[in-house]
């Protein structure tokens, strides 16, 4: 939005903590940015305000707003269709317009809570083809073939050393960190010390995606952006065990993976908690590789994946007209 030419008042990094523990131990900040928003929110007085994902912030910003006159449009929904469902009523009183991007989010809406939502398609559609237009040969070069790491956007939720350990199984694959904005480079230097086939690369996730032969990943977009490059990926999650423990009694869906809650089907291999461990990230790592027992059945399903999410418009341009 920066770039587009949008004032930021507000980075999303100083908003962004993960976990119920992270939470609570930053609570004051989090209600500090509420504040400062609000007033902001006030000083510009938009037409319409416009939220777009990131529930935990937006949808206070959202019942804030609505209770001061103001018109709000919120684009990605809240995932209450695997935690926290009863946000929906408050949700249906201070959301004028509602903008899905997973197909089977207008269907939940609307069969459950007799909610009119409007699906948009996947914006992810319509940003990687625009880079693969534009890139049709990747800028990015190395000696061997490549195995991305993404690891994440917030430190706590970075599980570097696992992967780093697995990395010293496969001599024969350089292995690149997709470096998270926000995150110093000095983090991922005093990680990778010592080791002589891993490096990363700086703003530069779809090139790398771009050139992957299998890619580790950590839950969330990234697992689906992966998917329509078409790059075989393992899903590795761990979080803190008080923060696991709570979620797995609160959250009542199969999968953690975009690629796997779309397809309704376990697609790619998600390691959570315990289950990470370097042995288990080998083996699923050599199942994904080139000759592996996995990797052309995920490439069909990935496929599909990528079928189910185009639309005849970009996502984009039908929220815009509709705002």
């Amino acid at each position: 939005m920066q770039e587009a030419g949008g004032q930021l008042v507000k980075h999303y990094r100083d908003l962004a903590f993960m976990g119920f523990i992270e939470v609570v131990k930053n609570l004051g900040t989090i209600l500090n940015n509420l504040s400062y928003c609000k007033e902001d929110i006030n000083q510009f007085k938009p037409d319409t305000l416009i939220l777009i994902d990131y529930p935990g912030f937006n949808l206070r910003i959202a019942e804030w707003a609505k209770k001061n006159g103001y018109k709000v449009v919120y684009y990605i929904s809240p995932q209450v269709w695997a935690w926290k469902e009863n946000r929906v009523r408050k949700m249906k009183k201070c959301i004028d317009k509602m903008f899905v991007i997973l197909p089977f989010e207008k269907k939940y809406y609307k069969e459950k809570w007799n909610w009119d939502v409007e699906y948009v398609g996947h914006p992810l559609i319509e940003a990687i083809h625009h880079f693969k237009t534009i890139n049709t040969n990747s800028y990015l070069k190395f000696d061997k073939p490549v195995i991305a790491l993404l690891p994440g956007s917030r430190k706590q939720e970075i599980k570097v050393p696992i992967m780093l350990e697995v990395c010293r199984r496969f001599p024969d694959y350089q292995f690149i960190i997709a470096k998270a904005p926000g995150i110093e480079e000095h983090f991922y230097d005093s990680l990778i010390n010592g080791h002589d086939n891993i490096s990363y690369v700086i703003n530069q996730t779809y090139a790398l995606l771009q050139i992957a032969t299998a890619a580790l990943v950590t839950s969330g977009t990234a697992t689906l952006e992966t998917a329509l490059f078409k790059v075989p990926q393992v899903v590795c999650y761990k979080g803190s065990k008080i923060s696991y423990a709570i979620a797995k009694r609160v959250i009542r869906i199969q999968y953690i993976s975009l690629v796997n809650l779309i397809m309704d089907k376990p697609v790619i291999k998600e390691l959570i908690q315990d289950e990470l461990t370097p042995i288990n990230l080998e083996k699923e790592l050599k199942n994904i590789l080139p000759g592996g027992a996995s990797r052309d059945q995920i490439i069909r399903d990935y496929k599909q994946l990528e079928s189910m999410l185009q639309t005849q418009l970009k996502a984009s341009e039908v929220v815009a007209q509709s705002i």
